[in-house]
């Protein structure tokens, strides 16, 4: 009875345990609220309210722009497509603000003052007035960086205005002119500002500057692969909201109206219980220098600052003065200040909370301080933004990139040397938080790392275009690559989980390549079929990646475009049959013509593989006793290599010819030695010794001095090698004379 009743039980189906498991990494972000990593949780579900503070458009974007857009662009793909979040990015584009204005304004006076076309006299004339204050300005300036920038431009001015004071020839005379104001651009255009800067009434002199490197901005965008936003909001478009916003902060106490302008009460906010004042460098608090940059340069005056309770307040309304671009309000004719006016399009936008704020390192304090504290006055609330992120400096070659220093590469300057995407590389093997160094070492690995990986998709292509049986059986190496494959998807994972790690995602990226190419190579020795389903996922997965950090372009399915990305995957799909067809019938070629000995016919098979196929972006690559490999590569890439080869080559010869006249001339003057008698040795060493014996040999220093018993051994031991030396020689020479009288006797 007991055997059947165990029996009925094993018919009854047992207790499942499910696995212990464990849980999922939270995705964590750098917070400069707390400054430190915070596990990211966005305030309704998946959704995510991000704002980016965008341009202030009155110049052309620099790398220092790039740092941040792109680096951006990195997070918000990562957080769309990696993560999932449905993210809405808004942007704004500042196109009021003192630099605009005073830029626009310059720059019409100096056009209005070159077309006057003034005399060579008036313009040497103009140029030594408008140097004064200059000079007065660069004897005053105590940063050593921008005490060095204005002396060069003193000493470019001084240089060409010599010349033009010599100059006679009319021709030569207006091309000087030119040149000179272009070197004295700046103050040029700083006198006249100061002259006739008030005059300028015609408000679409203050549009045109904005709209014209706006315009520029966003191709520089497109050109970088950087999403557009989803929203973009430009300050002009928004007046009549931030009137509304002042307003509202006048009413709740924390504004104040002093001659036409308004502050932000800073101590009565921080002053506050519900209120903190600098929440992300409250160590700042109280920075006259940064705030007086924060307020702009039209907006420093003596008359501006007296108008302020405290010197921590800055300007939420500017009353306008002649020559600036203006706006009725209700405390009269003004602008917006700058922090005002992102405050009031993310609020526009996304409302009394956003989820994430980002911008540059820079802009810390007092702007993103500021723009908090004016958000949190209007809506009363102390989490305007949850998560604030930074982008990190950059640095170009070490040095401090600086617009007012003149010192800044352009996005189209970077753009001519490197590609966007090895421009992306860069920024990927770095991460977005830290100090970027824009440098030929920087650009040098992000370079080799686009290499490394297009030549393992250009290797899995070709693998993946040889037949193969549809399924193999795995072995230890397949074994070994699927748990490689895992283990660094997980990595990846891991990495980007921890603060978006981009650095370390593109390390596991690379260890997963070398992994495989182990693989291949094991597979190629062995003469065995590679796994094609499993190096297939692999470099699928690696292509995703890429995309999803923006640096692949359109629906390829594996690796980097070819021919554009809207004709890559057809071009491959068409050429690669006939290719493929040729590469087979030039290895054939080349087998016949090496049993014939047939030199030419290898040096034409060479010729195609070197110089003709990659003129049409085409790499072939032969392998000894292996089929060819044929591989699409960019054209530029190939020509690149092609040069680079050829540099080598060129510079091996040369170290080979300089080793060769090295050991040459090493030969001559062993030879040259050998032929000195002993005797000869030192004699002609008067500045060491003064007397000699009659074999040669030193016994007094050049002061008269007797050598000591030291001195003599150790040239007694260079006297008797030489001896042995010379007595070899003359050996050699009987030798050589016997040898020259027998030929002679026979």
């Amino acid at each position: 009875m007991a055997d059947q009743e165990q029996a009925r039980r094993k018919r009854t189906q047992p207790t499942w345990a499910p696995p212990a498991g464990s849980s999922a990494t939270p995705l964590k972000l750098y917070n400069s609220l707390t400054r430190k990593k915070e596990v990211f949780v966005p305030q309704k579900g998946r959704r995510v309210g991000w704002y980016s503070c965008g341009p202030t458009v009155y110049d052309t974007s620099h790398m220092g722009h790039a740092r941040s857009y792109i680096s951006f662009d990195i997070l918000r793909r990562v957080m769309q497509d990696y993560f999932n979040y449905d993210v809405l990015y808004a942007m704004n584009i500042t196109d009021i603000d003192d630099k605009i204005i005073k830029r626009a304004r310059q720059n019409h006076l100096l056009e209005q003052y070159v077309d006057k076309k003034p005399s060579q006299k008036q313009l040497l004339e103009d140029v030594q007035t408008a140097m004064q204050p200059y000079r007065q300005k660069l004897e005053k300036e105590t940063d050593p960086d921008k005490k060095a920038m204005l002396q060069r431009i003193t000493n470019k001015v001084e240089e060409t205005v010599s010349k033009l004071e010599q100059v006679a020839e009319a021709s030569k005379g207006e091309e000087l002119k030119k040149a000179l104001v272009g070197d004295a651009r700046d103050p040029l255009s700083e006198w006249l500002d100061s002259m006739h800067g008030s005059e300028v009434t015609d408000n679409s002199i203050f549009t045109k500057l904005p709209q014209h490197f706006e315009a520029e901005f966003h191709k520089d965008m497109e050109a970088l692969n950087v999403l557009p936003a989803d929203v973009l909001t430009r300050v002009s478009e928004y007046i009549p909201e931030v009137i509304e916003y002042v307003q509202t902060i006048i009413d709740k106490g924390y504004g104040y109206e002093s001659n036409k302008s308004v502050y932000f009460d800073t101590t009565k906010f921080d002053g506050a219980d519900s209120h903190f004042y600098a929440k992300l460098v409250p160590e700042a608090f109280g920075d006259s220098k940064a705030m007086l940059e924060g307020e702009g340069d039209l907006s420093i005056s003596q008359d501006r600052l007296s108008e302020k309770r405290s010197t921590t307040d800055f300007a939420l309304w500017k009353a306008s003065k002649p020559g600036e671009p203006s706006w009725d309000s209700p405390w009269g004719m003004g602008r917006p200040g700058w922090h005002i006016e992102c405050s009031v399009m993310a609020s526009c936008i996304l409302g009394g909370s956003l989820d994430i704020h980002t911008g540059g390192y820079d802009l810390k304090f007092p702007h993103h301080d500021n723009e908090i504290a004016q958000a949190e006055a209007y809506y009363d609330n102390d989490h305007w933004v949850r998560y604030f992120l930074h982008s990190g400096h950059l640095t170009i070659e070490g040095c401090k990139m600086s617009k007012s220093l003149k010192n800044f590469i352009t996005i189209q300057e970077a753009l001519s040397k490197y590609s966007s995407r090895q421009l992306r590389l860069g920024f990927l093997l770095h991460s977005w938080k830290d100090t970027l160094d824009y440098s030929s070492d920087t650009m040098g690995t992000a370079v080799k790392y686009e290499k490394m990986i297009n030549e393992f998709f250009l290797t899995v292509k070709d693998v993946l275009r040889t037949d193969a049986p549809p399924f193999l059986k795995w072995d230890k190496p397949e074994l070994q690559l699927a748990e490689s494959f895992q283990q660094r998807k997980e990595g990846v994972h891991q990495a980007l989980c921890d603060n978006i790690d981009t650095r370390s995602t593109m390390d596991q990226m690379r260890e997963l390549v070398s992994d495989s190419n182990v693989y291949l190579k094991e597979k190629r020795d062995a003469r065995q079929q590679p796994d094609h389903a499993l190096l297939g996922d692999i470099a699928t997965y690696l292509t995703r990646m890429l995309k999803i950090f923006g640096a692949i372009e359109g629906e390829e399915l594996i690796g980097f475009p070819v021919g554009g990305t809207s004709q890559a995957a057809n071009l491959e799909e068409t050429v690669m049959p006939y290719l493929s067809t040729m590469a087979e019938f030039r290895d054939k070629v080349r087998q016949v013509a090496r049993q014939e000995k047939a030199k030419e016919i290898l040096q034409l098979c060479d010729g195609l593989r070197d110089d003709v196929l990659p003129q049409l972006g085409v790499r072939l690559e032969d392998h000894e006793g292996l089929p060819p490999v044929v591989k699409l590569v960019d054209k530029e890439t190939l020509l690149k290599e092609r040069e680079e080869k050829i540099k080598i080559e060129e510079e091996k010869r040369r170290q080979k010819e300089e080793k060769q006249r090295k050991q040459l001339e090493l030969q001559a003057a062993k030879e040259a030695k050998r032929r000195i008698p002993p005797s000869e040795l030192f004699i002609k060493d008067t500045d060491k010794y003064s007397n000699f014996d009659d074999t040669g040999f030193p016994t007094h220093d050049k002061e008269g001095k007797e050598l000591s018993k030291g001195q003599q051994k150790k040239l007694r031991k260079l006297y008797d090698a030489q001896e042995k030396l010379y007595g070899d020689y003359l050996k050699s020479q009987e030798q050589q004379d016997g040898l020259i009288n027998g030929a002679e006797a026979k």
